[in-house]
C-alpha cells in the first residue's frame, strides 16, 4: 500500500497520473472528499467495483452505488438528466451532495440492475482531478460506518493503518470531515432529500 500526499490547492500532476494509471489497472484507492474520506475505483472496471462491494460487504444488485465525475458533462452520459434536474444540479454542484438519478446506457450492467445511480461532484478538487485524469468516473463509497470511531474515517494516518492491507493507495489530503454528503433522490419529477448532510441543498 502506498500513501500519497496531495494538496487541494496545489495538486501534483505527476502524482495524479500515477493514481489514474493505478485505477486503470483495477487498483482500489482511498481519498478525501468534501465530506468524509471515501473508497473508490474506476467506476467502469467491473472487477474493481465487485472488489469494493466485497470489501464493504454490500450486494451491488441491491445497494445504491455512486460515482464521482469531473463535471456534469462527464457524468451526463451515465445518467438521465431532465431539464429541471439539470438546473438543480447546476445550483448545487460542486458540493457535498449525492443525487440519485436513473441510469443511462453507458454504465455497466452492475449498475443497471438497480436502475439508478448516485452522482457526485465534490467541492474538494482532489477526487475531481483524479476523475479528470482517469477519463472515467470514480466509484465512491464512504468509509464512515456506525462501528468506526470518527478518527478512522477522518484521519488519513489512521485510515492507512486500518485499510493498508485492503487497498492499494491512500491519498492523504489532510483531516477529513465527519458528516457524510446529503442524498437527494431525483428519480421522479420531484427531488426528495433522503439523508441530511452538513449542508442543505438548494431545491
Amino acid at each position: 500500500m502506498r500513501v500519497i500526499r496531495l494538496y487541494e490547492k496545489n495538486t501534483d500532476e505527476r502524482l495524479l497520473d500515477e493514481i489514474a494509471n493505478a485505477l486503470k489497472d483495477g487498483k482500489i484507492i482511498i481519498y478525501p472528499t468534501d465530506s468524509v474520506y471515501a473508497m473508490g475505483c474506476d467506476a467502469l472496471n467491473i472487477r474493481a467495483v465487485e472488489k469494493i462491494c466485497d470489501i464493504k460487504g454490500v450486494n451491488p444488485t441491491k445497494s445504491n452505488l455512486s460515482i464521482i465525475g469531473s463535471d456534469l458533462s462527464s457524468l451526463s452520459k451515465y445518467v438521465k438528466i431532465s431539464d429541471s434536474c439539470y438546473k438543480i444540479l447546476r445550483k448545487n454542484l460542486p458540493g457535498p451532495f449525492t443525487f440519485i438519478l436513473p441510469t443511462a446506457n453507458n454504465l455497466p450492467k452492475i449498475y443497471k440492475n438497480r436502475k439508478c445511480v448516485g452522482i457526485r461532484i465534490p467541492s474538494n478538487s482532489i477526487p475531481v482531478k483524479i476523475a479528470e485524469h482517469l477519463g472515467n468516473p470514480l466509484l465512491t463509497t464512504s468509509l464512515r460506518n456506525n462501528d468506526s470511531e470518527e478518527e478512522y474515517y477522518t484521519n488519513p494516518e489512521l485510515i492507512a493503518e486500518a485499510y493498508g492491507s485492503i487497498v492499494d493507495i491512500v491519498i492523504d489530503g489532510g483531516i477529513g470531515n465527519c458528516e457524510p454528503s446529503a442524498i437527494i433522490d431525483y428519480t421522479t419529477d420531484f427531488p426528495e432529500i433522503t439523508r441530511e448532510g452538513s449542508v442543505e441543498p438548494s431545491l
